[in-house]
């Protein structure tokens, strides 16, 4: 059931997307099974004292980054989501054949057009089905999860492969250390299938407020401000952030939506097992714990090995959690994540066995 709701802000400005469980649940998905992958190079916050005016004391303190992947020459967006999504399919003992849909969530795709998600479908030797990228940013893997729920609810599609990936390394201006500090590059993908007991999907919210859309963004190289000698120069062809403004409405925004996703499903904070976040900033997830009131101990947490990977942070640490056995089939996951737009997202799901 999709309703649409005017949030608090101007019409102009806001907008909010519900989506809610049925409830029967007959046609939910599940989490089948998930993959990741990242880049075998390794940048210390050292190796970036040699390039930028920082620290690693000062980089840590306030981001609680220690290090962060960065893509080997050559390799591009969809060559990491391809192994993610390999390493997914294998785990659910599903090959490209039995994939109805891909939704890749990014905004550092192989090039302008088309969608980073027609190579990775080119290269998992996918049929054709249809394939596309989702542009929310650090919410882009919530966005993907929602869209690929629904067509699984409609019964329009059996398996969908969402993924999650950046290559932001290209995308930074490496004299500036308030944007070069924070990203790294990765992938992860999740298999969402119909869910066949009480587990599963239990409810999505999305969010966007364009108010601050020019806070977090790329300049140059779109239709309004195509790429010139100038624009490089300025390096405005690369990510430009005003920090305040996103540590501002991130705590808020991470916050509420998380409440509204348990209110919809009809939990509290109790009854979360986990809280996989968009690994952003540890200082933005601490406060975001205590508004909570969800111990900092469930939140899954992976920033200091990996840095803010965007869309990719969410999957990436799901498929770590997953796997050494922290989250347990049966156990709920709260995920929540802001980024570009300014959009933002959550989700609640019931792992399934």
């Amino acid at each position: 059931m999709v309703q649409p709701f005017l949030g608090d802000g101007p019409a102009e400005t806001a907008y909010e997307l519900r989506v809610m469980a049925s409830p029967t649940r007959a046609a939910a998905s599940r989490i089948a099974a998930t993959g990741a992958y990242a880049p075998a190079k390794v940048v210390s916050n050292a190796d970036l004292e040699k390039l930028v005016d920082t620290s690693d004391q000062w980089i840590t303190e306030r981001t609680g980054i220690k290090e962060r992947r960065v893509a080997a020459p050559g390799e591009a967006a969809s060559d990491m989501a391809l192994q993610a999504a390999r390493r997914a399919l294998e785990t659910a003992r599903l090959s490209a054949d039995d994939l109805d849909m891909i939704i890749v969530g990014t905004i550092s795709a192989d090039m302008p057009l088309p969608a980073c998600a027609a190579f990775l479908q080119r290269k998992l030797g996918a049929k054709n089905i249809p394939s596309f990228d989702v542009a929310a940013a650090c919410a882009g893997f919530i966005y993907a999860m929602s869209i690929g729920d629904q067509y699984i609810r409609t019964g329009a599609c059996k398996n969908v492969l969402i993924v999650g990936v950046e290559l932001l390394s290209r995308e930074l201006n490496w004299n500036d250390r308030a944007t070069c500090v924070l990203f790294g590059d990765g992938a992860g993908a999740a298999v969402l299938s119909p869910a066949t007991d009480d587990t599963g999907v239990l409810s999505t919210r999305l969010h966007t407020d364009s108010s601050l859309a020019e806070s977090l963004c790329i300049p140059a190289g779109g239709s309004l401000e195509p790429i010139t000698q100038e624009s490089i120069n300025q390096s405005r062809d690369k990510v430009n952030m005003i920090g305040r403004d996103i540590f501002k409405v991130a705590v808020r925004n991470l916050t509420s939506a998380s409440r509204d996703a348990l209110d919809e499903a009809g939990l509290t904070a109790n009854d979360i097992d986990w809280v996989v976040p968009h690994q952003a900033n540890l200082r933005i997830l601490s406060q975001v714990a205590d508004r909570l009131e969800i111990p900092l101990e469930k939140f899954v947490l992976n920033i200091d090995r990996y840095g803010n990977t965007s869309s990719a942070s969410i999957p990436i640490a799901l498929d770590e959690a997953l796997r050494d056995g922290r989250i347990q089939p049966g156990q709920r996951v709260l995920m929540c994540a802001l980024g570009a737009g300014i959009s933002w997202a959550s989700a609640l799901v019931t792992i399934s066995p």
